[in-house]
């Protein structure tokens, strides 16, 4: 039986281009931080950081810890003069960013139809932003209010996508078998990772990411309107919810 529905955030809830908004994120983000970094030192070494984040598999360090240390080591800049920039940035400049992305009144739908079939509900968006950028997200797709039971946030975790470690954290949170959980999400490599772990997967078309390697096991796949379809009438994976 499905008890909990993990959905990822960018390309799933939130319909965008990934890879052009993290450019557009770094070309918004350099200004605020220029009299500080400038942005051919920035941007290389947020690159890394987040990397070595990617990578780091010491359980004992959040996320957001793992980033900051190797980006502080690697600019020589102390927290306290560049923190306070990049939070200022997430204030002011980053909610102007909705405007590339594509909200879709489905995602909401697709969630309170997971509630509705009594199912518990996680937001595993890879953690490799701060909490006011993922809430921020979550807003633009529509779900903030929702109650979900978790949201990866990078201050909270210890892990990131396509890591299992990452969704072993999850399952063992939420007290539930790995079987009885379903993964939703957008990225062949990133999220249907999930499977090897026993979790059950749906890989969501509209803006599909494959990488050609590894590939995984799906058990179901279809847009992100046949998402909805199959939780509200219980096809596919979603056969067996609590109602």
């Amino acid at each position: 039986m499905i008890r909990a529905c993990l959905f990822d955030l960018d390309g799933t809830l939130l319909p965008l281009d990934t890879d052009r908004f993290i450019e557009v994120y770094m070309r918004e983000l350099a200004p605020y931080v220029a009299h500080v970094i400038p942005p051919d030192q920035l941007i290389p070494s947020v690159w890394r950081a987040t990397r070595a984040m990617i990578e780091d598999n010491d359980p004992e360090k959040t996320n957001e810890e793992v980033f900051q240390h190797h980006f502080l080591s690697l600019t020589g800049l102390e927290k306290e003069s560049i923190w306070p920039l990049f939070e200022q940035f997430y204030r002011e400049r980053f909610p102007q960013l909705k405007k590339h992305a594509r909200p879709s009144d489905i995602a909401r739908q697709v969630v309170q139809a997971a509630l509705d079939r009594g199912c518990r509900v996680v937001v595993a968006t890879n953690p490799v932003f701060p909490r006011v950028a993922i809430q921020e997200r979550l807003r633009w797709a529509g779900v903030d209010d929702l109650p979900f039971e978790w949201v990866t946030y990078h201050e909270e975790t210890r892990y990131c996508k396509p890591r299992v470690e990452y969704y072993r954290d999850i399952v063992d949170r939420i007290g539930l078998p790995p079987g009885e959980c379903v993964m939703v999400g957008n990225d062949m490599q990133e999220d249907m990772v999930a499977s090897t772990l026993g979790i059950k997967t749906y890989w969501v078309t509209d803006w599909r990411i494959d990488r050609g390697q590894p590939t995984y096991s799906v058990d179901q796949a279809g847009s992100l309107a046949d998402l909805l379809r199959s939780i509200r009438e219980g096809e596919g994976v979603f056969s067996q919810t609590p109602n």
